[in-house]
């Protein structure tokens, strides 16, 4: 299918962690002449390298990549002000002749940005998003999920307990407006989005995907994560950067209440889980295409067909 004219081509390479995205989109761009604008939620953060699997300048093989390391952790990033910087990001790349890659296993990233949802970001009620926290604190955030399942279900059931700063947005957002953020987007997605898509996604046998997952784990301890732990909660409290997965599983080690076989084990039982729910989320997508792989495929295949699915959507 080729891209309409008066739409940006981009390529979308999504999927669960450790699936191999942040390598076929680096060769991606490097055989095609693109750069990567990233899609995920915890790179964006200065100094979480390590836990958020962030590419090395070797890993990048020098190629420009967007929207990382760039935020503080103590600053707040919304759902709005990702879209924003990326939609920048994109046309930037494309009026420089290149070739657009996001890249990130972010779903809610990746689906606004190329649906084009549109935010309205600036109405806030410190006083009731208070109460919420409160109440979180008290009752747990799976009491804070149920009150937003309550009104706006299909919100819900996309967000993870952990996520309190959506869940209570979400709240907010309905309190203010009287819609849930559901209708909110269907009515933000009227209009047509700037861009025709090229999506794809690893797809590795669950099981393997689980053994990826903690292998990749074994190496970012050995990489250092633990001393990134320790120095990332040494700089104060930081809710959503927290949250990230890598941190608050090793924080019982590091306050000495568990050992880190114990925590180690944590993470990577999490992790895989976080995979799940990203392989649930993407696979009700029919716009991605899914590249076969297995410890028995050589990495150039999929490369090869990840190329060849590209060309079959552009005039490239």
């Amino acid at each position: 299918m080729n891209n309409s004219m008066n739409k940006i081509f981009v390529v979308v390479v999504c999927g669960p962690t450790a699936s191999g995205k942040t390598r076929l989109a680096v060769d991606l761009a490097l055989d095609l002449g693109g750069e990567v604008v990233s899609a995920d939620s915890m790179q964006i953060y200065k100094g979480m390298d390590i836990a958020s699997a962030k590419p090395t300048e070797a890993e990048k093989k020098g190629v420009p990549h967007h929207l990382m390391d760039f935020l503080d952790p103590k600053q707040p990033f919304s759902v709005a002000d990702y879209v924003e910087l990326a939609r920048k990001a994109i046309y930037d790349i494309h009026s420089r002749g290149k070739l657009p890659i996001i890249c990130g296993g972010t779903g809610l990233y990746i689906d606004s940005l190329i649906d084009n949802i549109m935010f309205d970001d600036s109405a806030s009620d410190p006083e009731y998003r208070a109460e919420l926290e409160k109440l979180a604190s008290e009752r747990g955030n799976g009491f804070v999920l149920e009150m937003l399942s309550a009104i706006d279900p299909e919100s819900a059931s996309q967000l993870h307990e952990n996520n309190l700063k959506r869940i209570i947005r979400a709240l907010e957002v309905y309190k203010l407006s009287g819609l849930t953020m559901t209708e909110q987007k269907r009515r933000s997605r009227l209009e047509p989005s700037p861009y025709e898509p090229c999506m794809m996604m690893i797809d590795y046998p669950r099981e393997e995907l689980y053994e990826r997952i903690d292998r990749r784990v074994d190496m970012m301890l050995e990489a250092g994560l633990v001393d990134e732990a320790r120095e990332f909660y040494s700089r104060g409290e930081c809710y959503t950067a927290s949250q990230a997965i890598g941190y608050k599983e090793l924080k019982p080690y590091l306050d000495g209440e568990l050992s880190l076989e114990e925590c180690v084990g944590t993470l990577k039982r999490n992790t895989r889980r976080y995979a799940k729910r990203q392989l649930t989320w993407f696979k009700k997508d029919s716009r991605i295409v899914h590249i076969s792989a297995s410890k028995d495929v050589e990495y150039d295949k999929i490369f090869k067909n990840a190329k060849k699915l590209v060309k079959t959507y552009s005039f490239l």
